[in-house]
């Protein structure tokens, strides 16, 4: 073993360890960290700032304009790449390191690999108390880092430079495991990084971590093998594990040779072409008439790579049959287990191709595989007439912009979205043509998300149109990261959908007997009162300002051709336009438990009670 040694302080003992790191799947290398984003403050700009100075040769940098924003970029990147490749985000200390907790969430709900290295307070405590520090009366070493602990999945504040290189290596792990990752956070004193230290050149050295596909447990494959064979009704509930592993095409396989159908979650959807036979598009409190229809009745459901949220479920009123069992695939024991099902730990596709395989002309009922191909062209009908617009001239509703986004689009085009009433719209009525097309982020549903996940995305697919799709409110959440866009000479596209306040969550409160209160965006008047008109702001403008080509639409003619414009745009391009609040999309299929007030006198309240108590008795605990 070498002896030499190599004498740099420890931000740039760190950014040369990242350097030097990569992952290998199925023969295809790449590079794990693949960028550092950051914005600079006291805690971060001497360390880390300097040795991506110093070594701008080997870690290329991103300057972002929000904390929760760059990670929600890198989180982007790192799904479009399926968890292959990430990127780290570095902030200050204070503020800046706790912005970085809501994405640092999002990223571990969703099992998305992305590195976090926010400043932290003197190791030495030389200078104490510092600026933005939080002084604990009892416990000297808490910091505000301390917050990200219960949102990463492993997590250390490097106290010593020595310490780093243990940290650095559990760091890595963890970011390229499959069934553990998600956000990593490396807490770094403002002291620690700046201090020399006579590092191992081994430490440097390249490194390959290799991407398991663990196959299932030969046991586990067998009783698999005996539940589907016993199924008179089963069912493939698809989730993003499909797409992380991805296992597309095995799921393809398995549904032509099995006839078996698949509804897929709002991670999973794309797992199969929205034309193929066995697609039944999205399932649960969001999903289509003919997934939720089959999940009632189905005697076996097969989930793949998903966590069962309760959406997908229908807070637990969905799988209705008596005799219905579970059989969950999944990477991680954790997930397998939901619903007391049996399982099958292992890779999906791994899964999936061994399960065809031990399955040799099985196939269901010909009457099953016509009673569900009969309900997907009925459920197509439905989506042709939400999304149809036949009057050019008219102001399009949500629905019809979605249908104008679907005739634009390319099958390799990226459609984001997160939050407010698009997620459930898209879910039923979206038709996804390829397994990155439909990038819906809904285990976190964080406002905000779109237009800088839109930045990550296209840093990983350059050359591919990305659209985030976004609602007034959550543009109103997080839109600076525009500038960086058109910093970077990213072409990314923003839809502007205005419809005047927050359109999901007024429906949801009607429906809960809270009368839509605090939902709307109004004018208050002198007097205090509220008004109806709507406040005097203009989104659009607030587009051009920060840097984006803006195209105004006010009709649905006006919209297909601002899209088609946009689509060919080479620099970030936004397409601005206020939809008809009159609701087009079709009702929701199946429940969403939402606890409405055990008393009220408002009798919007009382009817709400009643139809929730009526809901929740169908309610099952699958054991």
């Amino acid at each position: 073993m070498s002896t030499a040694t190599r004498r740099l302080t420890t931000a740039q003992a760190l950014v040369r360890f990242l350097a030097a790191q990569h992952t290998e799947r199925d023969g295809v290398r790449r590079r794990l960290i693949a960028g550092i984003w950051g914005v600079f403050g006291h805690g971060n700009v001497a360390g880390i700032g300097q040795a991506l100075v110093e070594h701008a040769d080997v870690m290329p940098f991103h300057q972002g304009r929000n904390e929760q924003s760059m990670v929600h970029a890198a989180v982007g990147y790192a799904r479009q790449l399926n968890r292959l490749s990430a990127q780290a985000v570095t902030t200050s200390i204070g503020p800046g390191a706790t912005n970085l907790v809501t994405g640092a969430a999002l990223a571990t709900v969703n099992r998305l690999p992305v590195l976090l290295l926010p400043g932290d307070y003197f190791a030495s405590h030389a200078a104490d108390p510092l600026l933005q520090q939080l002084e604990h009366p009892v416990e000297a070493d808490v910091s505000v880092n301390d917050t990200l602990r219960p949102v990463s999945r492993y997590f250390d504040r490097i106290t010593r430079p020595e310490a780093l290189i243990p940290s650095a290596l559990n760091a890595v792990r963890v970011l390229a495991d499959p069934a553990g990752t998600g956000a990593v956070t490396l807490a770094l004193p403002q002291d620690v990084q700046a201090e020399a230290f006579d590092w191992p050149e081994e430490f440097f050295a390249e490194r390959v971590w290799h991407v398991r596909r663990p196959a299932p447990d030969p046991a586990e494959l067998a009783e698999a093998v005996r539940l589907v064979r016993a199924a008179r009704r089963p069912l493939v509930v698809a989730g993003g594990g499909v797409h992380h592993s991805e296992a597309e095409a095995a799921l393809r396989a398995f549904a032509d040779a099995t006839g078996i159908p698949v509804a897929s979650t709002q991670a999973g959807k794309g797992s199969l072409r929205h034309d193929h036979p066995a697609d039944l598009g999205g399932i649960g409190h969001t999903g289509t008439a003919v997934a939720d229809g089959l999940a009632r009745t189905a005697d076996l459901v097969i989930g793949v790579g998903t966590r069962y949220t309760d959406f997908t479920t229908a807070s637990g009123t969905l799988f209705q049959n008596p005799d219905v069992r579970f059989l969950n695939l999944n990477i991680t024991a954790f997930d397998a287990h939901k619903l007391a099902a049996r399982t099958l730990v292992c890779d999906a596709r791994t899964g999936l191709e061994q399960l065809a395989e031990a399955l040799p002309g099985h196939r269901v009922d010909p009457a099953y595989e016509a009673e569900y191909r009969t309900g997907k062209e009925r459920w197509e009908r439905v989506v042709e007439a939400a999304c149809r617009a036949d009057d050019d001239g008219a102001v399009p509703t949500q629905t019809q912009v979605i249908g104008a986004l679907d005739a634009v689009v390319g099958d390799d085009d990226v459609v984001i979205n997160a939050a407010g009433s698009l997620p459930g719209d898209l879910h039923k009525l979206w038709r996804a043509r390829s397994p990155r097309q439909y990038h819906l982020e809904y285990g976190y549903s964080c406002m905000g998300y779109e237009i800088p996940a839109a930045i990550g995305v296209q840093q990983a697919a350059p050359g591919t149109p990305v659209w985030a799709l976004v609602g007034d409110g959550t543009y109103l959440m997080m839109p600076t990261e525009i500038v960086t866009a058109v910093q970077e000479g990213l072409p990314v596209k923003v839809v502007l959908v205005q419809n005047h306040g927050y359109a999901s969550i007024g429906g949801l409160s009607e429906s809960v007997g809270a009368e839509r209160f605090g939902t709307a965006y109004r004018h208050r008047a002198a007097d205090g009162t509220f008004t109806g008109a709507p406040l005097p702001v203009d989104l659009a403008a607030n587009a051009a300002s920060l840097g984006m080509d803006v195209l105004r639409a006010r009709t649905v003619g006006e919209l297909r051709e601002a899209l088609a414009t946009a689509r060919a745009a080479g620099r970030p391009t936004c397409v601005y336009v206020e939809t008809d609040p009159s609701p087009t999309a079709p009702p929701a299929e199946a429940w969403w438990d939402v606890p409405v007030a055990g008393t009220a006198s408002r009798e919007a309240a009382v009817r709400a009670r009643r139809e929730y108590d009526r809901q929740a008795a169908g309610r099952r605990r699958h054991l």
